[in-house]
């Protein structure tokens, strides 16, 4: 995998939830193949969503939950300014996105990435060159 790629939250819930069968699986393989290329990037509202995630969900304990947020942290970690948040409302009114994921969005174009993975977006769909795909689509 030679190109930059931004990571939902989706993908690394899946990749720590163990019933998540073939889900899991498939996160394991795109972030082993993410990781190894030097390729992935994360928001701090990626490993927010996954700290909450994982205590309601997961039933992690916070230490646990922590833990498993610093092992993502070691990968790029963006953080947005309020300039990036003013353009995110912008993404959010054009495109017709949630709030959450035009911030989303608007950290994997900040990052230069050119795909975001994420399940919770039109799969195949391109904002401002950056592609939507859904690494779960066919499963």
């Amino acid at each position: 995998m030679t190109e930059r790629a931004f990571v939902d939250t989706n993908v690394l819930f899946y990749a720590e939830d163990l019933d998540a069968g073939p889900k899991r699986a498939r996160a394991h393989e795109l972030l082993r193949g993410l990781v190894a290329s030097r390729n992935a990037v994360l928001s701090h509202q990626v490993l927010r969503e996954l700290f909450a995630a994982s205590r309601s969900k997961l039933a992690l304990e916070a230490e646990e939950a922590k833990r498993r947020m610093q092992t993502y942290a070691r990968l790029e970690v963006i953080e947005l300014s309020l300039e990036d948040l003013f353009a995110a409302i912008d993404l959010h009114r054009l495109h017709h996105l949630s709030i959450w994921d035009a911030l989303i969005v608007r950290a994997a174009l900040v990052s230069r990435c050119r795909v975001l993975y994420s399940e919770d977006m039109q799969d195949g769909r391109q904002i401002d060159g950056l592609e939507i795909r859904n690494p779960f689509a066919d499963l």
